[in-house]
Protein backbone atom coordinates (compact mmCIF):
# COMPACT_ATOMS: atom_id res chain seq x y z
CA UNK A 1 0.00 0.00 0.00
CA UNK A 2 1.42 3.36 -1.00
CA UNK A 3 2.02 5.83 1.67
CA UNK A 4 0.47 8.99 0.58
CA UNK A 5 2.53 11.18 3.15
CA UNK A 6 5.38 10.04 1.27
CA UNK A 7 4.16 10.99 -2.30
CA UNK A 8 2.25 13.63 -3.66
CA UNK A 9 -1.21 14.46 -5.73
CA UNK A 10 -0.23 17.51 -7.17
CA UNK A 11 0.55 17.81 -10.48
CA UNK A 12 4.45 19.66 -11.46
CA UNK A 13 4.46 23.27 -12.59
CA UNK A 14 5.37 22.84 -16.60
CA UNK A 15 5.68 26.91 -16.68
CA UNK A 16 8.63 28.19 -18.33
CA UNK A 17 9.45 31.83 -17.67
CA UNK A 18 8.54 34.35 -20.63
CA UNK A 19 5.67 31.86 -21.91
CA UNK A 20 3.27 34.78 -22.03
CA UNK A 21 0.97 34.44 -25.83
CA UNK A 22 -0.73 36.85 -26.86
CA UNK A 23 -3.88 34.86 -26.32
CA UNK A 24 -2.82 34.29 -22.81
CA UNK A 25 -2.60 38.21 -22.28
CA UNK A 26 -5.28 39.22 -23.54
CA UNK A 27 -7.28 36.03 -20.90
CA UNK A 28 -5.10 37.49 -17.99
CA UNK A 29 -6.47 41.19 -18.84
CA UNK A 30 -10.22 39.57 -19.13
CA UNK A 31 -9.86 38.22 -16.02
CA UNK A 32 -8.42 41.00 -14.01
CA UNK A 33 -11.74 42.80 -11.51
CA UNK A 34 -10.16 46.44 -12.82
CA UNK A 35 -10.91 45.82 -15.84
CA UNK A 36 -14.61 44.20 -15.83
CA UNK A 37 -16.01 46.80 -17.57
CA UNK A 38 -13.57 46.77 -20.55
CA UNK A 39 -14.45 45.37 -23.99
CA UNK A 40 -12.80 43.05 -25.85
CA UNK A 41 -11.53 45.67 -28.59
CA UNK A 42 -10.28 47.65 -25.06
CA UNK A 43 -8.66 44.82 -24.07
CA UNK A 44 -6.79 44.82 -27.01
CA UNK A 45 -5.82 48.30 -27.16
CA UNK A 46 -4.79 48.10 -23.38
CA UNK A 47 -2.57 44.61 -24.36
CA UNK A 48 0.86 46.64 -25.61
CA UNK A 49 1.10 48.77 -22.50
CA UNK A 50 2.14 45.99 -20.50
CA UNK A 51 5.69 44.24 -20.41
CA UNK A 52 6.06 40.69 -19.73
CA UNK A 53 9.04 39.32 -17.51
CA UNK A 54 9.57 36.13 -17.04
CA UNK A 55 11.19 34.86 -13.48
CA UNK A 56 12.78 31.21 -12.00
CA UNK A 57 11.40 29.96 -9.10
CA UNK A 58 12.98 31.52 -6.00
CA UNK A 59 13.80 34.65 -7.59
CA UNK A 60 12.85 38.49 -6.44
CA UNK A 61 10.11 40.43 -8.38
CA UNK A 62 10.99 43.45 -6.21
CA UNK A 63 11.73 44.24 -2.52
CA UNK A 64 10.30 45.88 0.32
CA UNK A 65 11.01 49.50 -0.20
CA UNK A 66 11.96 49.21 -3.55
CA UNK A 67 9.60 52.64 -5.55
CA UNK A 68 6.55 51.46 -6.18
CA UNK A 69 6.44 52.74 -9.59
CA UNK A 70 4.77 49.62 -11.63
CA UNK A 71 1.92 47.32 -11.01
CA UNK A 72 2.30 43.56 -11.56
CA UNK A 73 0.20 40.61 -12.74
CA UNK A 74 0.64 36.82 -12.45
CA UNK A 75 0.02 35.59 -16.23
CA UNK A 76 1.03 32.50 -15.57
CA UNK A 77 2.84 30.32 -12.47
CA UNK A 78 2.79 31.51 -9.01
CA UNK A 79 4.16 34.24 -6.93
CA UNK A 80 4.66 34.88 -3.27
CA UNK A 81 4.81 38.15 -1.59
CA UNK A 82 6.93 38.26 1.56
CA UNK A 83 7.39 40.44 4.54
CA UNK A 84 9.90 40.59 7.38
CA UNK A 85 9.58 41.23 10.90
CA UNK A 86 11.08 43.57 13.39
CA UNK A 87 12.69 40.26 14.51
CA UNK A 88 14.35 39.32 11.15
CA UNK A 89 11.70 36.22 10.70
CA UNK A 90 10.18 36.06 7.13
CA UNK A 91 6.37 35.95 6.47
CA UNK A 92 4.96 34.48 3.27
CA UNK A 93 1.79 37.41 3.37
CA UNK A 94 0.11 35.67 0.65
CA UNK A 95 0.38 33.03 -2.77
CA UNK A 96 -0.59 34.37 -5.95
CA UNK A 97 -2.25 32.51 -8.61
CA UNK A 98 -2.93 33.63 -12.44
CA UNK A 99 -5.31 36.84 -12.16
CA UNK A 100 -3.98 37.67 -9.03
CA UNK A 101 -2.19 41.94 -9.77
CA UNK A 102 0.18 42.45 -6.96
CA UNK A 103 2.10 45.53 -6.07
CA UNK A 104 0.91 49.34 -6.19
CA UNK A 105 1.42 52.50 -7.34
CA UNK A 106 1.30 56.49 -6.17
CA UNK A 107 -1.82 56.99 -6.96
CA UNK A 108 -3.00 53.96 -5.36
CA UNK A 109 -1.23 55.81 -2.12
CA UNK A 110 1.81 54.02 -1.69
CA UNK A 111 5.20 55.49 -2.88
CA UNK A 112 7.40 52.66 -1.94
CA UNK A 113 6.58 48.43 -1.95
CA UNK A 114 5.76 47.57 1.40
CA UNK A 115 6.63 44.27 1.07
CA UNK A 116 8.95 41.98 -1.51
CA UNK A 117 7.64 39.66 -4.04
CA UNK A 118 9.40 36.17 -4.79
CA UNK A 119 8.11 33.80 -7.88
CA UNK A 120 7.19 30.81 -5.97
CA UNK A 121 7.52 28.80 -9.41
CA UNK A 122 8.65 29.96 -13.08
CA UNK A 123 6.34 32.15 -13.71
CA UNK A 124 5.34 35.13 -16.18
CA UNK A 125 4.56 38.51 -14.91
CA UNK A 126 2.80 41.55 -16.84
CA UNK A 127 4.07 44.66 -15.87
CA UNK A 128 2.70 48.51 -16.43
CA UNK A 129 4.21 51.89 -15.30
CA UNK A 130 2.55 54.63 -13.56
CA UNK A 131 2.11 57.18 -16.19
CA UNK A 132 0.69 53.70 -18.91
CA UNK A 133 -1.63 52.82 -16.26
CA UNK A 134 -2.65 56.86 -15.40
CA UNK A 135 -3.83 56.38 -19.28
CA UNK A 136 -5.92 53.77 -19.02
CA UNK A 137 -7.41 55.41 -15.98
CA UNK A 138 -8.15 58.90 -17.99
CA UNK A 139 -9.28 56.74 -21.24
CA UNK A 140 -12.14 54.37 -19.25
CA UNK A 141 -13.50 55.53 -16.32
CA UNK A 142 -14.95 52.78 -14.89
CA UNK A 143 -11.47 50.95 -14.69
CA UNK A 144 -11.54 54.08 -11.54
CA UNK A 145 -14.14 53.48 -10.07
CA UNK A 146 -13.14 49.29 -9.77
CA UNK A 147 -10.00 50.07 -8.40
CA UNK A 148 -11.44 52.42 -5.54
CA UNK A 149 -13.07 48.83 -4.98
CA UNK A 150 -10.63 46.54 -5.07
CA UNK A 151 -8.45 49.31 -2.86
CA UNK A 152 -11.43 49.39 -0.23
CA UNK A 153 -11.45 45.32 -0.07
CA UNK A 154 -7.65 45.13 0.35
CA UNK A 155 -8.18 47.92 3.43
CA UNK A 156 -11.06 45.07 4.34
CA UNK A 157 -8.80 42.50 4.03
CA UNK A 158 -6.03 43.63 6.04
CA UNK A 159 -8.26 44.77 9.13
CA UNK A 160 -9.95 41.27 9.35
CA UNK A 161 -6.47 39.84 9.33
CA UNK A 162 -5.38 42.34 12.44
CA UNK A 163 -8.12 40.81 13.83
CA UNK A 164 -7.88 37.49 13.32
CA UNK A 165 -4.42 37.95 14.48
CA UNK A 166 -4.80 39.22 17.63
CA UNK A 167 -8.07 37.83 18.53
CA UNK A 168 -8.77 34.18 17.11
CA UNK A 169 -7.19 30.86 18.44
CA UNK A 170 -4.50 29.33 16.08
CA UNK A 171 -6.51 25.88 15.14
CA UNK A 172 -8.97 28.92 13.84
CA UNK A 173 -6.06 31.06 12.10
CA UNK A 174 -4.87 27.40 10.55
CA UNK A 175 -8.56 26.57 9.29
CA UNK A 176 -9.56 29.83 7.85
CA UNK A 177 -6.27 29.96 5.85
CA UNK A 178 -6.62 25.95 4.29
CA UNK A 179 -10.26 27.23 3.48
CA UNK A 180 -8.94 30.32 2.00
CA UNK A 181 -6.49 28.61 -0.05
CA UNK A 182 -8.93 25.60 -1.07
CA UNK A 183 -11.66 28.33 -2.22
CA UNK A 184 -8.87 30.23 -5.16
CA UNK A 185 -6.92 26.91 -5.81
CA UNK A 186 -9.32 23.90 -4.52
CA UNK A 187 -10.05 20.90 -6.48
CA UNK A 188 -11.85 17.44 -6.12
CA UNK A 189 -10.03 14.80 -6.23
CA UNK A 190 -9.68 11.23 -4.56
CA UNK A 191 -7.66 12.84 -1.54
CA UNK A 192 -10.68 15.59 -1.15
CA UNK A 193 -10.64 19.02 -2.01
CA UNK A 194 -6.80 19.86 -2.73
CA UNK A 195 -4.95 23.14 -2.65
CA UNK A 196 -3.04 23.34 -5.61
CA UNK A 197 0.29 24.54 -4.35
CA UNK A 198 2.95 22.72 -2.57
CA UNK A 199 1.89 23.60 1.25
CA UNK A 200 3.82 22.16 3.94
CA UNK A 201 3.92 22.93 7.92
CA UNK A 202 6.50 25.57 6.91
CA UNK A 203 4.56 27.45 4.51
CA UNK A 204 1.75 27.56 7.03
CA UNK A 205 3.64 28.81 9.45
CA UNK A 206 4.82 31.57 7.58
CA UNK A 207 1.94 32.41 6.47
CA UNK A 208 0.52 32.65 9.73
CA UNK A 209 3.37 34.25 11.65
CA UNK A 210 3.15 31.32 13.95
CA UNK A 211 6.03 28.60 14.91
CA UNK A 212 6.48 25.76 12.76
CA UNK A 213 5.84 23.41 15.86
CA UNK A 214 2.17 25.19 16.31
CA UNK A 215 1.67 24.69 12.72
CA UNK A 216 2.80 21.21 13.03
CA UNK A 217 0.89 20.59 16.16
CA UNK A 218 -1.80 22.06 14.82
CA UNK A 219 -2.22 20.06 11.22
CA UNK A 220 -1.51 17.12 13.36
CA UNK A 221 -4.73 17.41 14.67
CA UNK A 222 -6.74 18.42 11.90
CA UNK A 223 -5.64 14.99 10.20
CA UNK A 224 -6.11 13.22 13.44
CA UNK A 225 -10.03 14.43 13.25
CA UNK A 226 -10.19 13.74 9.60
CA UNK A 227 -10.73 17.07 8.42
CA UNK A 228 -7.89 17.32 5.85
CA UNK A 229 -5.48 14.57 4.60
CA UNK A 230 -1.84 15.80 3.76
CA UNK A 231 1.62 14.30 3.13
CA UNK A 232 4.93 15.64 1.84
CA UNK A 233 3.90 18.98 0.79
CA UNK A 234 0.40 18.76 0.07
CA UNK A 235 -2.80 19.35 2.09
CA UNK A 236 -6.58 18.71 0.88
CA UNK A 237 -9.34 19.28 2.83
CA UNK A 238 -11.92 16.20 3.64
CA UNK A 239 -14.22 18.01 5.30
CA UNK A 240 -15.51 21.03 4.69
CA UNK A 241 -17.87 21.53 7.37
CA UNK A 242 -15.83 20.29 9.91
CA UNK A 243 -12.80 22.55 9.09
CA UNK A 244 -15.20 25.59 8.84
CA UNK A 245 -16.74 25.21 12.13
CA UNK A 246 -13.01 24.88 13.39
CA UNK A 247 -12.59 28.60 12.01
CA UNK A 248 -15.59 29.72 13.52
CA UNK A 249 -13.86 29.31 16.69
CA UNK A 250 -13.27 31.60 19.19
CA UNK A 251 -12.11 30.74 21.73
Amino acid sequence: MTDDRRTTPLEPDSIEPQMCTIDLRLQILHSLPVFTALSHDDITVINPLFRENGYEAGAPIYYAGDAADQLYVVAAGKVKLIRHTLSGQERVLDLLLPGDFFGSLPLMGEAQHSDTAQAHTFCCVLTISTRDFQTILERYPPVSLALLEIVAGRLRAAHEMLHQASAAPVESRVAALLLSLAERTGEERAEGWLIQMPLGRQDVADMLGITVETASRTLSQFRKDSLIRSGRRWIAIADREGLAARAEQTG
